[in-house]
């Protein structure tokens, strides 16, 4: 059965695509980097300031939420925008990778997967259907079916084994989202693991099932970036060109702009804010690590020319201070400051694919990550 479209491609250059995406709470530019906010909450960055980056569209975590507070909880309180304040697009993952990474004990038959709650061991069960189920009651824009994504390396028997249900648990999924309002979107995950064949078997199987966007999932679990890239180039060019393209948990500002450039649209990944708690920022220099002694004396910015006011406002020493002791502000500033970078990397991509300049543009950013940071003189 077909599905409405409420993506509007803009522009090409190359594979790399600019567009929009309609949503109820919103629109989002493409390509368009997700903060993720797993338990309805960025680590260490308020709502507003996620907002003024100029993110368009966060991701919340089904496992987290059904866990707690609960989804039924949060329909009773407005739904998740209003839970929040976030109130702009939203999409939540099915939570199958949580489970499969998270929970103590699980067991995955063909009707659901059932698991220990790492919170308090109860017993949990999360079907295709309950997955969708929560994802309504929790309101957001876009869903995700449940899928089962398996770690690489893995053997093939396995890989196999898991797509083939994925397949099966994303055709229950649609026929749970059916009754969804219009505007809300439900996005099938193609898996597949390393598997050039899998990946187009799995593709074409949630292409004819018919979705309102597709996802590249079961990446960014182990596997080389050239892997992934590979993968991305199996899969891209069989998916329509009026969808949405998603790739799952991606991930660093290099692999992002490889992705864009072979004709992804959108990314979600807790780099940004992981890395800033551990005291490192992503910057156009490349990443620096304010852990590091060089930066105690160090008065400059962590860059100068940055329009966003924590990267041109706060000195290094500033910073390094914060990081060393421990203070919460600093794990919060730099979390700020690497969200803000991930949206300008993006918005920089959409002015230039649609200028028809994503290639010179991705040769300039990366050619400012090799020469690095300059030292203080």
């Amino acid at each position: 059965m077909s599905v409405p479209n409420y993506f509007k491609l803009l522009g090409r250059d190359g594979e790399a695509r600019t567009g929009e995406l309609t949503t109820p709470h919103g629109v989002v530019r493409t390509p368009a980097f997700m903060p993720v906010g797993t338990a309805g909450a960025m680590k260490g960055i308020h709502w507003r300031d996620i907002r003024e980056t100029g993110a368009d569209i966060v991701l919340g975590n089904t496992y987290h939420l059904m866990l707690r507070p609960g989804a039924e909880r949060i329909a009773a309180l407005g739904g998740l925008q209003a839970f929040t304040t976030w109130n702009g697009p939203m999409l939540t993952d099915s939570g199958g990778f949580q489970v499969m990474s998270l929970a103590k004990i699980r067991k995955v038959t063909e009707h659901a997967v059932t698991f220990s709650s790492h919170i308090d061991g109860t017993k949990v069960e999360l079907s295709p259907e309950r997955a969708i189920e929560v994802q309504r009651l929790l309101g957001s824009d876009i869903a995700m079916q449940l899928d089962e994504c398996v770690r690489l390396p893995a053997e093939r028997t396995e890989i196999e084994r898991a797509m083939q249900l994925s397949i099966r648990w994303a055709e229950r999924s649609k026929r749970a989202f059916e009754t969804a309002p219009p505007g809300y979107m439900l996005f099938g995950i193609a898996q597949g693991g390393d598997v050039p064949e899998l990946r187009r078997e799995s593709t074409l199987s949630l292409i004819d099932i018919g979705f309102h966007g597709y996802a590249v999932g079961g990446l960014a679990v182990g596997e080389p970036q050239e892997v992934m890239l590979a993968m991305i180039e199996e899969v891209a060019p069989l998916l329509p060109q009026e969808r949405p393209r998603y790739l799952m948990g991606v991930g660093t500002p290099d692999d992002m702009l490889e992705a864009v450039a072979r004709g992804i649209d959108m990314f979600d990944c807790v780099m940004p804010t992981r890395n800033g708690r551990h005291g490192h920022v992503f910057t156009r220099h490349g990443v620096i690590n304010l852990r590091n002694a060089r930066h105690a004396d160090d008065p400059r910015p962590l860059d100068e020319e940055s329009g966003w006011r924590s990267t041109s406002g706060y000195s290094r020493a500033y910073l390094h201070h914060l990081v060393k002791s421990e203070e919460a502000l600093g794990a919060m500033l730099l979390s700020e400051i690497n969200v803000a970078y991930y949206q300008s990397l993006m918005s920089g991509a959409r002015a230039a694919i649609a200028a028809g300049t994503f290639d010179d543009y991705r040769a300039s950013v990366r050619a400012g990550w090799a020469r690095g940071d300059i030292a203080p003189r």
